[in-house]
């Protein structure tokens, strides 16, 4: 036997498994690896404590921002009613976002219209889950992402009530609100927001997916649609066009807005899910875009009226807010300020011009503002997201054209879904409770005849 060559081929054997060895640990191509494990996702206690305090915020909005904006707008004889829906309507709706509406929003279901029942009654959820940012790897503690979304989901209807202020049911503006959630709200969420939502996909405009960075269809155009199909199903107020209906307090619905302001800060700030400079972009077009609106609403009464009112700087303050919320992450601070005042232009024009002309009796103006502030600030997205205007720019591959395209489609969607089923919901209601109250106790004041209270003795 010659064990010289022996030796070698058992060198040889040993060298070969040794050189697999190492290319196994090392990625060497064509030799199967063990790939490392993927790092776990980090929760970043700074984004928590951001998340919590926008949560709140927008919590502020309704209560008492929302509430005393409103209040301050009706007769003094209404004002309690008033702060009474909002407050009742959010407590309602927070309720029902626990036991279903989570789920049917953010549900985890592959539909493109509702995020189906596995998380209904938080089931699932627990101190150990978390929900995505937009940063890969960062996420947020579950019960965070939970309480900021449900407190948009209670602002959002409580905004329609402005709209048939002053002649409604209380027992007819609860339930309307709980079943407008279900049936409007929630679909409209989980389309625009959810990984698996139709507009969020891009499927409703041939792959592109409609920006709406904090809101812009899902909150305010939903609101202003259904708010539109309510003054009319409900009616004008008694004695509208004969009798006085200016606001009572101007000093309140001043305090209101400027609550709303800064609540809005979570609104839209907050829709970034993390302290981030995405954070930082919204905050500041949440200014200029604001303040761009007030300036321009008070230049337009100005020169059309002889005089800049109250009235009309905090409306334009609240059409600045809501035309930049949809766009705050993606447009630059100088686009913000031109995308307000435009918004004060239109939104000017439907609630002086529009509005009288067709007659219909939306009392505080919320389709006037929020609808149409809403529409113009939606698709007023595709177009100052632009680099050349200021803005962070399209996905790859998307133009202006096809951005706007799929914002004008995700604007159709949302006022098709909210206009029919919010008609077929307020024909239910009034079926079920009735809408209106009798002449009597609408002459009287709903404090009085819906509560059995007045905000103010003496109240007319």
């Amino acid at each position: 036997m010659n064990w010289k060559k022996l030796g070698f081929a058992a060198g040889l054997v040993a060298g070969l498994a040794a050189t697999a060895a190492f290319a196994q640990d090392t990625g060497v191509a064509g030799v199967t690896t063990t790939p490392p494990t993927p790092p776990a996702d980090v929760v970043e206690k700074g984004d928590v404590a951001w998340m919590m305090i926008s949560s709140a915020l927008v919590l502020f909005m309704l209560v008492p921002g929302l509430a005393l904006f409103y209040g301050g707008l009706v007769r003094a004889k209404n004002m309690l009613s008033v702060l009474m829906q909002c407050t009742v309507v959010g407590a309602a709706i927070m309720i029902v976002w626990v036991l279903y509406g989570y789920s049917f929003a953010f549900g985890g279901g592959t539909s493109a219209f509702w995020g189906g029942t596995a998380k209904v009654f938080l089931a699932g959820v627990s101190k150990e889950t978390t929900a995505a940012t937009f940063t890969k790897g960062v996420v947020l503690p579950e019960y965070v992402f939970i309480c900021f979304q449900m407190t948009f989901a209670a602002i959002t209807p409580a905004l329609i009530i402005g709209a048939f202020a002053e002649r409604i049911k209380f027992s007819a503006v609860v339930l309307f609100c709980i079943l407008w959630v279900t049936f409007v709200y929630f679909p409209v969420a989980h389309m625009v927001w959810d990984a698996a939502g139709l507009i969020f996909t891009g499927a409703h405009a041939g792959g592109v997916a409609a920006i709406d960075f904090a809101g812009g269809t899902v909150v305010h155009i939903n609101a202003g649609i259904a708010a539109l199909v309510g003054c009319l199903f409900v009616g004008r107020r008694t004695g509208f066009g004969r009798d006085n209906m200016a606001p009572h307090s101007m000093t309140l619905t001043m305090v209101g807005a400027s609550i709303l302001w800064v609540g809005w800060f979570g609104f839209n700030a907050g829709s970034n899910l993390e302290a981030t400079a995405g954070a930082a972009l919204a905050m500041i077009n949440t200014f200029t875009a604001t303040a761009g609106a007030i300036v321009a609403w008070c230049v337009i009464e100005a020169v059309t009226r002889g005089k800049a009112s109250m009235l009309g700087a905090a409306s334009g303050m609240i059409a600045g807010l809501v035309a930049v919320t949809p766009a705050c992450g993606t447009i630059g601070p100088v686009g913000a300020i031109v995308l307000g005042a435009l918004a004060s232009l239109v939104c000017y024009f439907f609630v002086t011009v529009v509005k009288t002309r067709l007659g219909y009796d939306d009392s505080l103006d919320v389709f006037g503002v929020h609808g149409v502030g809403g529409i113009l600030g939606a698709i007023g997205t595709g177009i100052f997201t632009s680099p050349s205007l200021g803005g962070t720019g399209y996905a790859e591959g998307v133009t202006m054209g096809g951005q706007v395209f799929s914002q004008i489609m995700a604007v159709l969607i949302t006022v098709v879904w909210c206009g029919v089923v919010s008609a077929v919901l307020y024909k239910v209601v009034d079926l079920v409770v009735g809408l209106r109250p009798t002449v009597e106790a609408e002459r009287e004041g709903l404090d009085l005849t819906s509560h059995g209270e007045a905000a103010y003795h003496g109240a007319a």
